[in-house]
Formats: C-alpha cells, sequence, structure tokens
C-alpha cells in the first residue's frame, strides 16, 4: 500500500503535450519512518513539465535545486526560504496525518499511513510566447485514494470521501483562504512557470559541446612528460573528465591532478586533467571526456606527435580558456512555495 500510495498521485495530471507547460509541487509525507531506500518520511519536489526542478526530504532538510539554471538563476536567499517553508510544511503534515488516522479510526495501526498534497498549474503557449492558464490542481490524497481537491471555476472545495466532509466544510468557511488558492493557481502560479520554462529555454540553447585537446611538455625532470587533457567550451558544467593507462582510470594515487571546473570568460566551462609520466613508458593512454548534456563521449589518445606538441599552441589553448567571473543568479522573489496553508486550527484538516 505505501509505495502505491506514493506513486499514485506523482502520476496524476502530470502528462503534457509540446504546446502546454505545467508545474507542479507534490509533497509526500509518512506517519512513521519505514526501512526502504529512497523513502523517507517526509518529501517535497518541484516538477516543471515533469522534470524535477528542486527536491527536499526529511533526512537532508534542505531544498535543493535539481537543474544547472536553478542553480544559477535564482539567489541563495530563495533557497533558505524554500527550506524554511518546506520544514514548516514537514510539522503540518505531521498534524495532519495524526488527525486523519484519529478521524479514520486508525489511531492505533501499526502500518504506516500516506499523506499527499499536490499543487500546481498548466499553461497554453500564445502565439507571441507568453503562457495563458488552462488548469490549475490542488489536491490532497490519503492511503492512495483521492480525499479532497479544489474547484477554481467554483472557488470551494470538494470532498471525495465521507471523511473528507469535515475538512471541506472548515476551509470552505475561510473565504480570504478559497480566494487565495484560486489567485495563486490562476495568476502567480502561471507567472513562475512563465519564469521557469524561459529560464529551461535559455539553458537549451547555451547547451555547448566541449572541445578536447590532448597535449604533452617536457616536465622538471628530463626523463619524464607531463600529459594534459583539456576539454572546454561547454556548457552546462556537470563533465566527465578521465585519463586511462591502457584501461585503468588513473587516480589521484598515481599521481592525477585536475583543475575541477572553472568558469571561461564567455559563460562556458574549462576543465583539466594532467598526469607525469616516464618518456620510456610504452603504456596506452587516452583521455575520455563524457558530456551528457550535448550527447558528447569522445576518447583521445596520446602518440609520439603530440608530445611533441608546440609551445606556443599550448599557451594559446590555455589563454582561450581563461577562468572569467561566475554568472550572478536573477534576484527574484521567492513565492513560488505557497504557505496558505499553516498549522493553525482554522486551516487544519
Amino acid at each position: 500500500m505505501i509505495l502505491f500510495a506514493v506513486v499514485v498521485l506523482l502520476g496524476t495530471a502530470l502528462t503534457v503535450n509540446c504546446e502546454t507547460h505545467s508545474l507542479h509541487y507534490i509533497y509526500t509525507a509518512l506517519s512513521k519512518p519505514v526501512s526502504l531506500p529512497g523513502i523517507h518520511q517526509f518529501t517535497a519536489m518541484g516538477l516543471l513539465d515533469g522534470r524535477m526542478i528542486d527536491y527536499f526530504d526529511s533526512e537532508n532538510q534542505v531544498t535543493v535545486p535539481r537543474q544547472e539554471w536553478m542553480r544559477e538563476r535564482l539567489p541563495a536567499d530563495y533557497w533558505d526560504r524554500g527550506t524554511q517553508s518546506r520544514k514548516s510544511k514537514q510539522q503540518w503534515f505531521k498534524v495532519n496525518i495524526g488527525i486523519l488516522m484519529e478521524r479514520m479510526g486508525q489511531s492505533d495501526s501499526a502500518n504506516p499511513h500516506v499523506l499527499q498534497w499536490m499543487v500546481g498549474c498548466e499553461g497554453k503557449t500564445n502565439s507571441d510566447g507568453t503562457l495563458r492558464f488552462v488548469r490549475g490542481v490542488h489536491m490532497y490524497n490519503y492511503d492512495g485514494d483521492d480525499f479532497l481537491s479544489f474547484d477554481a471555476k467554483n472557488g470551494v472545495w470538494v470532498a471525495q470521501t465521507p471523511e473528507a466532509q469535515p475538512t471541506k466544510r472548515k476551509w470552505d468557511e475561510v473565504k480570504v483562504l478559497n480566494d487565495y488558492t484560486k489567485g495563486y493557481l490562476e495568476n502567480e502560479c502561471i507567472d513562475w512557470l512563465s519564469k521557469f520554462v524561459n529560464y529551461d529555454q535559455q539553458q537549451l540553447k547555451k547547451k555547448s559541446p566541449p572541445e578536447v585537446f590532448v597535449f604533452a611538455k617536457k616536465a622538471k625532470v628530463e626523463t619524464k612528460l607531463i600529459l594534459t587533457c583539456l576539454a572546454t567550451g561547454f556548457y552546462p558544467k556537470d563533465i566527465i573528465v578521465r585519463i586511462r593507462r591502457n584501461t585503468r582510470v588513473l587516480t589521484a594515487d598515481d599521481g592525477l591532478k585536475s583543475s575541477g571546473v572553472l568558469p571561461n570568460n564567455d559563460e562556458s566551462f574549462q576543465r583539466r586533467e594532467s598526469v607525469e609520466i616516464l618518456k620510456s613508458d610504452l603504456s596506452k593512454f587516452s583521455c575520455e571526456v563524457i558530456h551528457e548534456a550535448t550527447g558528447v563521449d569522445v576518447t583521445k589518445t596520446w602518440g609520439k606527435k603530440l608530445y611533441l606538441l608546440p609551445l606556443l599552441l599550448i599557451i594559446t589553448l590555455f589563454l582561450q580558456s581563461e577562468p572569467g567571473a561566475p554568472l550572478c543568479p536573477a534576484d527574484l522573489h521567492h513565492s513560488v512555495l505557497i504557505t496558505v496553508l499553516r498549522s493553525d486550527p482554522c486551516q487544519s484538516i
């Protein structure tokens, strides 16, 4: 029942076609911990067009970005506020899952129970590129069954089970809650959806594959060479660079040195790996570069000709890849994580 309940709401209303976009936030709470890998007592995630853009769980207690553009575009205080908001919701869920268990006569249940909340909106692209509201979703699910949902057209809550009737009556009496929920779905949610779609599309346009260079230069010791592999000009910055001796991947224990990922002055990135070897070493040395965002998976090898690469070309390559200042995130006001449901008697379940 647990696993079914966790996935049933996640698959609801998330499929959209190429002309529409969606933004949903899904919160899942268990009444007690379970000993299953990857299943936490409380999780929260944001989904843009069905792809996760941020994540929070009760074990790590911090909201983190799951898309590069989220990390780059949104400032640190966005994530700080997001973390505090989700910690507050975690407490709200803890209180209200207890209320539901008592209401349904499950207080002494040895089995864990699941409460989920999904809130979000879908928008369709206009001819001028803007998004217009198509539909909103604001629903609760308990133990895999629909419990309560918001009817935005009529501005009222709809009880899906008899046990949800007390909650419907209580929340319908709070007109400001219903007005805010309707306004969020039709306006604020669409505004955030538009921003996120724009950021996502800008990143897609910015995707750039790496150029890969392998070269060698003399080491301080006459009998040795320094092999260097340089990947540069790529975006986004997630990349894998490996130097192999025959088939074995070299590590720091072998003397491998890495620059890590560094910014270039054109908003792209670079990374270089180097290792010192004996000139007499007849092993096959190769460099493997994998950049999943652009589908690059290339391997280049060092040969005798590369050992004599002119110093001028080496200098040119490094100058072209000179690190510049990283991008500053946009100064966006944090309001996408709605906080209309608080742990007070009026707005509890």
